[in-house]
Formats: structure tokens, C-alpha cells, sequence
């Protein structure tokens, strides 16, 4: 059973894209035990699905995966106001510069293989400078 946003330690949803499934069940791994809610998808097609069902906070993204890559991910979400905001960390093995050429839209990058101890600074400096989410109206 999923817990609601306000049982979670800090109540804040991340998903992570990656095409490799090892890469997943690290970062999901530590990042719930930090109290962190973890939605996955294992490319671009999977995130944008989840992307409209769990409202992020915040997407660790995979620049090269098959089926729909990070740089298509982003210009959907770069066109589409509702996501538009969400910060992105964008990791690939290419050099920034490269991925640079490609795409734009991503907050951060992180180029792999990256040091798990940065990647979680990061998100937390991502996290603290968002702008809160707005709570649905209760009636």
C-alpha cells in the first residue's frame, strides 16, 4: 500500500529514468530509505506515462535510452506548461558539452558515472529551491 504524500518523511516524489535496471533498484533503493516516494520508468515513453499519474517533484532522467530518448522527454515536458517546471537532473556518459549540442530544459547534469553522495546533493539543492506544490482545495 502506497503511503500518502504527508506519512513520508519529506513527502516528495522523485522519478528516475534509466534504461538500465541495476541503475533503477540503486537509486529507488536509497532514495525511499531516505523517505523519498520513488516512481521508475525504463525509458521516455514510460516516464511521460508516469509523469501524468504521479506529479513529481523532481526526475533523475537518462539522456541515452531506446524507445524515446531524455532529450524527447524534455521537449515534451518543455512544451507542456504543467511540466515545464519540474526540475530535471539530466545524467549521461557523454560530456556536458556534447549533451548540451542536443538538448535543453534540464536543471542540472550529472555525467555518469556519477557519485551517488552528488547525486543526492543535488537533489537536494533542486528540491529546496523549487516552489512548493500547490495543495488541492479541501472541501
Amino acid at each position: 500500500m502506497e503511503q500518502s504524500s504527508e506519512s513520508r518523511p519529506n513527502g516528495k516524489t522523485i522519478l528516475i529514468v534509466d534504461d538500465e535496471f541495476g541503475v533503477l533498484e540503486v537509486l529507488e533503493f536509497i532514495l525511499s530509505d531516505l523517505g523519498y516516494h520513488v516512481v521508475a520508468a525504463l525509458n521516455g515513453q514510460e516516464a511521460l506515462a508516469r509523469l501524468r499519474d504521479c506529479a513529481p517533484d523532481l526526475i533523475v532522467l537518462d539522456l541515452m535510452m531506446p524507445i524515446m530518448d531524455g532529450a524527447a522527454v524534455l521537449q515534451t515536458m518543455q512544451s507542456n506548461g504543467k511540466y515545464s517546471k519540474i526540475p530535471v537532473i539530466l545524467t549521461s556518459a557523454l560530456r556536458e558539452q556534447n549533451v548540451k549540442e542536443r538538448c535543453s530544459g534540464y536543471s542540472l547534469f550529472l555525467r555518469k558515472p556519477f557519485k551517488t553522495d552528488k547525486l543526492l546533493e543535488s537533489i537536494q539543492q533542486l528540491l529546496a529551491a523549487a516552489p512548493a506544490k500547490s495543495k488541492p482545495e479541501q472541501k
